[in-house]
């Protein structure tokens, strides 16, 4: 071990010269005392003075057998000094010797003989007290088992960080004995280990005194180079009674087993915190796209650094899915998350887009076995089974694809599809956990995916319906310009009942229709269409509006207690007037020229199909420039607004009576149909000409 603060010389290496005192020396107090051949003292060091309580000038000159021991022993003593001095053989051992204050003192004794340059002899006593020395030897004795037999790895380094000493624990650890340590710097005896932070703590160590506890390490030893292993490390200074500096202690403790439980653990937390996040996440809506949106969000960046949701086109189209062992898949995009844009991103399908894979293709086989597709290690040779044409394997190639996952999306039995995952930036390959992990999102996602999917079918069945039911053009109306929407409630809910018409009369008179039926899907758009169709029979019959409505009532009862409201105005442009009748609807909007825009005070009479209610005809003044403006309540009503405050708006929009009928229409749904107003609208206005 190289001491501290001494000299450099060119070489780089210490010069000899003195150095502090060592602590060992200062605990035992070692005294010497040196004898002429009679036996008298001629040497006392100030040790000695301690020990036995004689200054020098007392014992300088004296026999020290008068001096120092009893009379009992002092034939020994001359005997043991003859020996000495005759033989020159030392004499070792524990002797009592009586101290000035008449104690006597067990003292640790080595005696030797000395000849000096003239042929003279002496004799030297090193001596201390065997307490003092007993304690020691225990101490020492007690370290050395605990080095020893510890089953943590121990080492001493010196200042300048080379192995002073290892204990057999750490030669397991190391796979090297001790020979090999010592003199040695640590990159020297482990240099697959992060030797360089490892050396530059011990530095810290040595220059401020504060130990290094626990200090992580991983990596591969001689004793083990096919595995990696962890270790806790810790550091301490080790300095002497002086405060001298001596070296670094190192205690290595292998905690493998239990690092690996921690990171199975904690990877069990994080498997359970992205599945609880997926539970809120996915599934917010009955939208298919979005459905599989919330599902790549969810995986990226916390699973891959790009995920793609691709639905076999088989499932979407209702047909069955099962793939023989040559058949391609051809599967439709329905969602790509990046973390960020990158040639991966461009080798996957873009969303919405329908591509065929072959059947050697891992998504294939995917979705072809309903089990998991895993590379760790992606190599070049196996970019061309991942991507989907020889193009997208060289940007993915350039992307730097470093590990690839497909695991397939099942629900009720059936494979809809994939989640597929790659990693480019993060180094990690994906293991068996992520799989685990994969799956479980998967699993959940497609359970909402196959829910949206269904009702994505019968939503569009619905639709197709509805609009299969209402007028595609508005008919041509005698003094009428007439201008029409109809808008579906949005993905997050069914198709309703809503509808209009304009049925042209006799006497050149129009009827104008808005209705809506309570309730959604198939059988709403069902009840509509039947509804419709007695309304335009009635109608032909030139019935009085509130007479026509009693009629339909009565139709509407019989529809397995369904309930309407709607709508029913006649213009006449000879009499230049709209007789009307409500039967629980929504009041019209009269929208006439220098007059502000008014809702029209028509009794509101009560819904079709509660039945035994008569109801009511208002005639109203309807000039050429008039509006009337008939609609269902899904353009006004919101969650978070009073009806009256959206009436006051709608009227607010109708301030201009010159604007091309087309355009209101397209106005009022912009400005009034709010997102989260999942309601079917329909809307009909009509606009009084000149004949």
């Amino acid at each position: 071990m190289s001491a501290a603060g001494a000299p450099a010389t060119e070489g780089g290496e210490q010069a000899r010269g003195p150095v502090p005192p060592g602590g060992l020396l200062d605990v035992l107090a070692v005294a010497s005392v040196v004898l002429d051949a009679e036996g008298r003292i001629v040497l006392w060091s100030p040790q000695a003075e301690e020990l036995f309580g004689y200054p020098a000038a007392e014992a300088l000159g004296r026999y020290a057998a008068r001096l120092m021991v009893h009379e009992r022993h002092r034939q020994l003593v001359a005997k043991l000094f003859a020996d000495v001095m005759t033989t020159g053989q030392s004499w070792a051992g524990g002797f009592p010797i009586r101290h000035k204050d008449g104690s006597t003192r067990l003292v640790e004794f080595r005696n030797m003989r000395l000849l000096d340059d003239r042929g003279k002899v002496y004799a030297l006593g090193l001596a201390a007290d065997r307490s003092t020395v007993r304690r020691l030897e225990q101490d020492v004795a007690l370290s050395e088992r605990m080095v020893m037999q510890s089953p943590a790895g121990l080492a001493v380094y010196d200042t300048e960080l080379r192995y002073v000493a290892v204990n057999p624990a750490l030669e397991r650890i190391n796979g090297r004995p001790a020979a090999e340590h010592l003199g040695r710097r640590m990159a020297e005896v482990v240099p697959r280990l992060d030797t360089a932070r490892m050396e530059a703590g011990a530095r810290r160590v040595l220059e401020t005194g504060t130990p290094l506890i626990d200090h992580i390490v991983v990596g591969r030893t001689p004793a083990d180079p096919d595995h990696d292993r962890t270790w806790a490390v810790s550091l301490y200074r080790l300095d002497d009674a002086t405060g001298h500096v001596l070296g670094v202690a190192c205690s290595v403790a292998d905690i493998t087993e239990q690092h690996q439980a921690a990171k199975e653990a904690e990877a069990a937390r994080r498997r359970l915190a992205v599945i609880a996040d997926a539970s809120a996440r996915i599934g917010t809506t009955l939208e298919l796209e979005r459905t599989a949106r919330e599902l790549a969000e969810v995986a990226v960046p916390e699973l891959a650094d790009v995920a793609a949701v691709d639905l076999l086109d088989a499932v979407l189209e209702g047909r069955p899915s099962t793939l023989g062992p040559a058949e391609p898949a051809v599967m439709r995009a329905l969602a790509l998350r990046p973390e960020d844009d990158s040639d991966a991103v461009r080798a996957a399908d873009t969303p919405g887009r329908i591509a065929g894979y072959a059947p050697d293709r891992l998504v294939t086989e995917c979705v072809r076995t309903g089990e998991a597709v895993l590379v760790p290690r992606v190599k070049v040779t196996d970019l061309p089974r991942i991507a989907r044409s020889p193009e997208a394997a060289v940007l993915l190639e350039r992307a730097g694809l470093r590990s690839y996952l497909a695991v397939p999306l099942i629900a009720r039995g059936e494979v809809l599809g994939a989640l597929d995952l790659k990693r480019t930036r993060d180094t990690r390959p994906f293991d068996a956990d992520d799989v685990l992990l994969a799956r479980e999102l998967a699993a959940r996602a497609a359970v909402q995916i196959d829910n949206a999917r269904w009702y994505q079918n019968a939503r569009d069945t619905a639709l197709t319906l509805q609009r299969s039911l209402l007028p595609s053009d508005p008919p041509v109306a005698t003094g009428l310009e007439v201008a029409s929407r109809y808008q579906p409630a949005g993905a997050t809910s069914e198709v309703g009942g809503d509808w209009f018409d304009v049925i042209p009369l006799e006497g050149g008179r129009t009827a104008l229709v808005v209705g809506d039926v309570m309730g959604s899907g198939i059988g709403a758009a069902a009840t509509m269409g039947g509804l419709r169709t007695a309304t335009a029979t009635l109608a032909a019959l030139g019935l009085d509006p509130a007479v026509l409505l009693a009629h339909v009532d009565k139709t509407t009862s019989a529809l397995d207690h369904s309930i309407a409201t709607c709508v029913y105005a006649v213009h006449d442009p000879r009499l230049r007037q709209c007789r009307i009748a409500n039967a629980g609807h929504l009041p019209p909007v009269r929208v006439r020229p220098g007059h502000p825009p008014e809702l029209l005070d028509v009794p509101t009479g009560v819904p079709l199909g509660v039945g035994g209610v008569s109801f009511s005809t208002v005639t109203v003044d309807f000039a050429p420039g008039d509006e009337l403006v008939l609609y269902t309540d899904g353009l006004v009503e919101t969650r978070h607004h009073g009806l009256d405050e959206r009436l006051d708006l709608l009227l607010s929009l109708l301030t201009d009576p010159t604007r091309p009928l087309e355009e209101t229409c397209d106005h009022l749904l912009r400005t009034l149909h709010h997102p989260d107003n999942h309601d079917d609208v329909a809307l009909l206005i009509a606009r009084a000409r000149d004949s």
